[in-house]
């Protein structure tokens, strides 16, 4: 060989036995070693990842806290309407009166009070009747409405007397019946009252949710008033807009908060 063979050079003589050992030395590793310390590696970086990642997640802890509670109207709006037909306008209204006078005289003997009750405007319709072929003009007729509003914090009573005004359709009144809506006066105060229950709720489930951890809740941080439900008693109905039933005396009052409380 070459004395300046580059492979016989010192420097390179020392390179090869350093790669030999090295290479005797892999030999002799079992692979489950490797692999025991690549594993090992990769938990060791997984665990902080997802310790660091619960620490972060547990600084606030959000919850939906309810309230829901009875209550009765205070008020009730009824309005009844008298209508009456006749050929011309004039005998409408002419032949609307005595109808009017006695649905008044009904309501006052059953128990509504003059202060109660208020007379709207009389409005006036014309109706043509046309041949359905030739569309001539066959005759017209007019009807003549009123109506006589109700207003009362008396429910119950309203309640009795709108069961009964049935009665004057009997008597050959001819009249359209409406459904009293019965209302709760109160609500703006009880408003801020079912948002307090609501949020003591949700506090109560954020303290049972944290002991489980180990840890206990701080202070507010976040808020978010939800949409009340007013709902016939037992009712399961609920609006993404929020519902006022109006048919019933007795009610459901429902509050929702979402709070967020901060993690100690």
């Amino acid at each position: 060989m070459n004395g300046n063979d580059p492979e016989n050079s010192t420097p390179s003589r020392g390179l090869r036995r350093w790669a030999d050992h090295a290479l005797e030395l892999l030999r002799r590793t079992p692979p489950l070693v490797f692999a025991m310390a690549v594993l090992g590696l990769g938990l060791t970086t997984a665990s902080a990842v997802l310790v660091k990642g619960i620490r972060k997640a547990n600084d606030t802890i959000s919850v939906t806290g309810a309230s829901t509670e009875r209550i009765r109207s205070d008020h009730a709006d009824w309005t009844v309407e008298v209508s009456q037909s006749g050929p011309t306008q004039q005998a409408s209204y002419t032949g609307l009166q005595p109808a009017l006078e006695n649905t008044t005289a009904f309501l006052r003997i059953a128990g509504i009070k003059p202060e109660e009750m208020q007379s709207g405007s009389v409005k006036s319709e014309k109706q043509e009747n046309r041949d359905p072929r030739s569309g001539e003009l066959r005759n017209t007729s007019w009807t003549s409405r009123q109506e006589i509003r109700i207003s009362s914090p008396d429910v119950d009573r309203i309640a009795a007397i709108a069961a009964r005004s049935g009665e004057l359709i009997g008597q050959g009144v001819p009249l359209t019946i409406n459904e009293p809506a019965y209302t709760y006066t109160q609500l703006a105060g009880k408003r801020v009252d079912m948002l307090a229950k609501a949020t003591a709720d949700a506090r109560g489930r954020a303290r049972a949710i944290a002991s489980e951890a180990g840890a206990r809740i701080g202070a507010i941080t976040n808020a978010d008033t939800g949409i009340f439900q007013i709902t016939a008693p037992n009712s399961t109905e609920t609006s993404g807009s929020g519902s006022y039933d109006t048919r019933t005396i007795d009610k459901d009052i429902t509050a929702v908060i979402g709070v967020s409380f901060r993690v100690e």
